[in-house]
């Protein structure tokens, strides 16, 4: 059963899943999270075992995998019973965009395409490079991220850096750092003080209702708000530590920050 490469692997998160069809090695993926819409016909390819934090083990235990792909500690629980099942896990932890880059080669290199995944990343950081290059007006505009609305999340480490790569400026630096969601858990007080120009909103997998963001008591005074400029960004673009945040999720911040500059 065991194989290098390995040939029949399952993905718990999404962004594995685009990074095996970006190197052309789809075929190996057996079964996948329900979550994953990337490419598109990877929802009529592949079979659906589990959602973020539950999976069905027996289903992905039928597949017979050789490796299975998971994300984080929210993950830990389905980690533990697939390793006593006797099966190869392989745990991503990525929280920033070297980490993203690490784990399109670290991929690459677990299924023999260690070259192939090396072109994937350098390619990635080269379009970042000309995004962070582009010269903008001052001032930079002050960018809040929402995750979450009830409690309020934000600060993702690829995210904040993203906003930065963008010409933008995050208005809570200092969570980015914050692994686990509750330690980016804000007071609704704080993001009123900081007063925003622009409200980026993604929250994870529902969709954003910018009117509750603008009733909440004293953010109507927030430029943000006053100005209209509350942006939601999908999740499955900006969420998922993979090749989508720095390709789409990245050119929809862009086009948030600076919707009077031509598209090129």
């Amino acid at each position: 059963m065991h194989h290098f490469p390995p040939r029949r692997i399952v993905c718990l998160t999404e962004e594995t899943v685009e990074t095996l069809y970006l190197l052309g090695e789809q075929d190996r993926i057996v079964g996948v999270s329900g979550y994953a819409v990337r490419p598109p016909q990877v929802r009529r390819e592949k079979p659906r075992v589990s959602a973020f934090i539950s999976a069905d083990i027996p289903k992905i235990l039928a597949l017979a995998p050789d490796l299975v792909l998971a994300f984080s500690d929210l993950q830990a629980g389905i980690v533990a019973d697939l390793a006593r099942a006797g099966v190869a896990v392989h745990v991503f932890n990525q929280r920033d965009i070297a980490g993203i880059l690490a784990m399109i080669r670290t991929l690459g290199a677990l299924v023999g395409m260690a070259e192939r995944a090396d072109r994937l990343a350098d390619s990635y950081r080269q379009r970042l490079a000309k995004v962070a290059s582009v010269i903008r007006l001052a001032p930079k505009p002050r960018v809040y991220f929402e995750e979450w609305d009830d409690p309020l999340i934000s600060g993702i480490g690829w995210v904040s850096e993203l906003m930065e790569i963008a010409g933008g400026e995050d208005i809570l630096p200092q969570l980015r750092f914050q692994q686990a969601a509750k330690g980016r858990i804000i007071l609704p007080e704080a993001v009123r003080d900081a007063s925003p120009d622009v409200i980026l909103a993604s929250w994870c997998g529902r969709k954003v209702v910018p009117n509750r963001i603008r009733k909440r008591p004293g953010w109507h005074e927030i430029p943000a708000v006053r100005n209209d400029r509350i942006v939601e960004i999908k999740s499955s673009v900006i969420l998922q530590p993979g090749p989508a945040a720095l390709t789409d999720g990245l050119d929809a911040i862009v086009a948030a920050l600076w919707p009077e500059a031509e598209t090129s």
